[in-house]
């Protein structure tokens, strides 16, 4: 699959804390339009801006399939963004960690 853009609308922003006590280290959204399996917008992390973001566009480089899940999760960074598998791995540990998931690398 190749990369393309997205405008993500930001809901939860860098720093943002969750009702779990999680503290997200990247901002967080979702792109309009794009329903997923869990029947809401595609949700997609966003990775390597320092600010908090009311939104974001860019390049959708990954997918997380979630094998223990009903939705994937994207992964968009700023155009031509090239980040390995495990650089992208480390910064969605947060979550991600307690799924069970695949990350595919978009070309």
């Amino acid at each position: 699959m190749k990369r393309f853009k997205a405008t993500v609308t930001i809901d939860r922003p860098l720093g943002y804390l969750d009702s779990y006590g999680t503290t997200y280290p990247v901002n967080y959204g979702f792109v309009e339009g794009i329903i997923a399996g869990d029947g809401e917008a595609q949700d997609v992390y966003v990775l390597l801006e320092t600010e908090k973001l009311a939104s974001f566009i860019g390049e959708i480089i990954a997918v997380v399939v979630r094998k223990d899940d009903v939705e994937d999760k994207w992964v968009a960074a700023p155009t031509g963004t090239i980040l390995s598998k495990e650089e992208i791995a480390k910064q969605i540990a947060f979550i991600e960690q307690y799924f069970d998931s695949d990350l595919i690398l978009l070309k």
